[in-house]
């Protein structure tokens, strides 16, 4: 089958499973590249390990240190010899074959991670072959979530709390600024989101560890959270959004208590806003982006997920005893430290303020976010031949 990009909106439902494997395999070379990461994992654990950060995660702690892995994951196989897998399906099955083909242990589960079902999978599987983990990574985005004990579906929101928002966003499609307006969330769409995207599953998997001893001692357990600029505070941190990872971090505090019996520790570690599937369908988002790329860009400054996880794994979370990781204030490690720098998210905000449809192309990489979000589905990557005829059924082993 011939495989070219199909565009709905936000997302791309075709993905090209050479392109995907080519871009593992550049992520694991940038990896190896930059040595090996001392004191790091040896058996881990990546929820959510298909695309993005569990992803890059996944290969910063296989390539990096050596480690054994097990990713868990919700994607799509290949249907009919018609219509492709998904990129987290094509992503996972390179990686694992890439894993084996270096000597190293990699099990890919691919189900609800929301459910029991997928816990005692998981658990069974780390008795059977690892023993313990020793690092346990949770990075699932769903838009929906079913509770495992009630049955009851619940549904994540975008939105304010507090009063409708209004601010300037971007159509890619049409390549326009424009104005979107999002209403205020209902009391019952804010616990909504917060049960979707809060730290109740998080702590559900730690529990489920625990209960088996299969946390190994000093072990590190972490999760992965977005602050964000002044100019999406509204919608974002003070949102619904914001009231789920305000419930995520208060489990961190809560975990964290339990981990240091273990001698480990339970942290949140706030990454930088990058070209993701979940961050694409987040109005006012992409255009902030488009702006921090065009600024970051011209500062030397920007960074990929896998140099975000190289650089989180080798300069904050190993290198160093547990008890002397960095972090905030609030208790977070924050490898979105370059983003937030004053010099940046200034001229950010000047760009923000005249950004429009007429200079957009000017003042913003917008050919550079197309770019990147292309490559998340495996297209536009240096080196694929595209008028090929691959074969997109490719299991999964």
């Amino acid at each position: 089958m011939i495989v070219t990009p199909k565009v709905r909106g936000f997302i791309c439902t075709t993905a090209h499973p050479v392109g995907c494997a080519q871009n593992v395999q550049e992520q694991i070379d940038y990896i190896r590249s930059k040595g090996l990461i001392a004191g790091g994992p040896k058996k881990v654990l990546v929820l959510g390990a298909s695309n993005g950060y569990g992803l890059a995660s996944r290969i910063t702690a296989a390539f990096g240190c050596g480690a054994a892995t097990v990713g868990v994951f919700f994607e799509r196989p290949a249907e009919n010899g018609k219509r492709t897998a998904t990129a987290g399906w094509y992503n996972s099955t390179a990686f694992d074959a890439a894993a084996r083909k270096a000597g190293l242990y990699a099990k890919s589960l691919n189900g609800d991670a929301f459910s029991d079902d997928m816990r005692r999978q998981v658990c069974d599987l780390i008795k059977k072959d690892l023993g313990q983990v020793d690092c346990v990574i949770y990075s699932l985005a769903s838009p929906r979530r079913v509770d495992p004990k009630t049955g009851e579906l619940y549904r994540s929101t975008l939105k304010p709390k507090d009063k409708p928002y209004t601010n300037k966003s971007i159509d890619f499609e049409k390549n326009e600024v424009t104005s979107v307006t999002l209403e205020r969330a209902t009391e019952e769409e804010v616990a909504h989101t917060v049960k979707v995207m809060g730290g109740e599953d998080w702590e559900l998997w730690i529990d489920a560890l625990q209960k088996e001893n299969l946390l190994a001692p000093k072990s590190l357990v972490v999760a992965y959270s977005y602050i964000g600029p002044e100019v999406t505070t509204a919608v974002y941190r003070n949102g619904t959004i914001g009231a789920a990872k305000d419930h995520l971090e208060a489990t961190a505090h809560k975990l964290d208590e339990r981990m240091k019996k273990l001698g480990g520790r339970a942290l949140v570690s706030v990454n930088k806003a990058l070209v993701t599937q979940s961050s694409s369908a987040i109005p006012f988002i992409p255009l902030y982006f488009v702006l921090l790329m065009k600024v970051m860009k011209a500062k030397g400054l920007h960074e990929n997920c896998i140099q975000q996880a190289c650089r989180l794994f080798h300069e904050r979370l190993y290198n160093r005893p547990l008890a002397e990781i960095p972090v905030d204030e609030a208790g977070r490690v924050r490898i979105d430290d370059l983003e937030m720098r004053a010099d940046v998210q200034s001229e950010v905000g000047k760009l923000w303020a005249m950004v429009g449809s007429a200079n957009v192309n000017q003042i913003a990489d917008v050919s550079g976010y197309n770019e990147d979000f292309m490559r998340l589905f495996g297209f536009n990557i240096k080196g694929v031949n595209y008028d090929a005829d691959v074969d997109i059924d490719i299991p999964l082993k």
